[in-house]
């Protein structure tokens, strides 16, 4: 049984070396770029059913990793440390450059508390933008002010 994504990369390596092929000799039967392909195999995209049968049948791998080869990775790799993804990262990013300015309106606005993760709403949208679509991420959270006792 295969229990994370990991494993699968380190079968592909494996049967790379054992088979002599070489990442363009996937990526012309994948039809992707080498780049592209050499970070699915290793893990760091999702493949199409179709784009994962090939990488199956050219490093043999079992119809369990193959399917594996179709989930959405954590890019980076799959660890406690996910604020290595890129996109995990901006994300961290943008509430490092902001985030005081944040703290400052909200406590401007509402007084001296702060925003629940718990009664907590996400939405994550596309805005469609001339120089290229934007994500829009929309959380409100519950206001908790603080006591004084």
């Amino acid at each position: 049984m295969i229990s994370n994504r990991t494993q699968v990369t380190e079968m592909i390596r494996a049967a790379k070396v054992a088979k002599g092929l070489t990442w363009k000799a996937v990526a012309d039967a994948v039809g992707n770029s080498k780049e592209w392909t050499t970070a699915a195999c290793l893990g760091q995209m999702a493949m199409t059913k179709e784009q994962a049968a090939t990488v199956g049948e050219l490093f043999g791998l079992s119809d369990e990793a193959v399917a594996w080869l179709q989930i959405v990775p954590y890019k980076g790799g799959e660890s406690d440390t996910q604020h290595k993804d890129p996109l995990i990262y901006r994300l961290y990013e943008a509430v490092h450059v902001y985030g005081c300015a944040m703290k400052e309106l909200i406590h401007e606005e509402f007084g001296d508390g702060i925003m629940s993760a718990i009664d907590f709403d996400l939405d994550i949208q596309r805005q469609e933008d001339p120089k290229g679509d934007r994500v829009k991420i929309l959380m409100t959270g519950k206001f908790l002010p603080y006591k004084v006792y």
